[in-house]
């Protein structure tokens, strides 16, 4: 496995790589490749998340949980899949609470949200990768460890960040966030299995937030 990661974040993560953890996260993607196994998302685009979202760019944090696992939906940023793919239901729902919340907010026709990664959204997954067709099946091999770091490291250098921590895993990543220094907005999960994303109005406090910051608002449409 490559490491295709952006300047800003090698430096702030660069004593991770060699970890005994990564080293055999690593070890595990070589065999899982050398096995015939069809990963998720393709390899340039594991850290997509770090690449298109800078340490100081990041103006948000909004954590999932695993890649996608179906054929072209990952690509390195949570809850976004690639065009011409199917908006799955959770990004549904999150484009249902933006029309109702954000004046003027169109539901797109697509569900890549590299505009909003690229204003300063870092959609960063807890796992990196996944095997196709299943799953979770990358889970508890290293990359919590790598993405709990980040966080981590990255609330420890900057303030005023804003964490969107949508469901009890994301919400359990408060662990390593410095309310004194940083904002915590809760929601349940937007999975239409879940109840209660919808009225969370995240959005719109997230904008009300960085414009009392000082800061240029999102422009939530994709």
């Amino acid at each position: 496995m490559a490491i295709q990661i952006e300047e800003s974040w090698k430096e702030l993560l660069e004593d991770e790589f060699e970890k005994d953890y990564m080293i055999k996260l690593r070890s595990f993607l070589k065999t899982e490749k050398d096995s015939g196994k069809l990963i998720y998302p393709p390899g340039t685009l594991i850290f997509n998340a770090f690449n298109h979202t800078p340490v100081p760019d990041v103006k948000v944090v909004i954590i999932g949980q695993d890649p996608y696992h179906g054929p072209k939906q990952a690509h390195g940023l949570s809850f976004s899949v690639q065009q011409n793919v199917s908006i799955p239901p959770s990004l549904r729902n999150i484009f249902k609470e933006l029309a109702a919340d954000i004046d003027g907010f169109k539901p797109p026709i697509h569900g890549d949200l590299t505009k909003w990664a690229d204003q300063g959204v870092l959609l960063l997954n807890a796992v990196l990768t996944v095997r196709a067709g299943e799953a979770a099946s990358h889970q508890n091999k290293g990359w919590e460890q790598f993405t709990d770091t980040a966080i981590s490291k990255l609330a420890e250098k900057r303030e005023g960040l804003i964490f969107l921590l949508w469901g009890k895993f994301a919400q359990s990543k408060a662990n390593f966030i410095d309310i004194k220094k940083h904002f915590i907005l809760k929601a349940p999960h937007p999975s239409p299995l879940a109840q209660g994303f919808l009225g969370c109005r995240h959005f719109s406090k997230t904008n009300e937030i960085l414009v009392q910051q000082g800061k240029s608002p999102i422009d939530w449409q994709i």
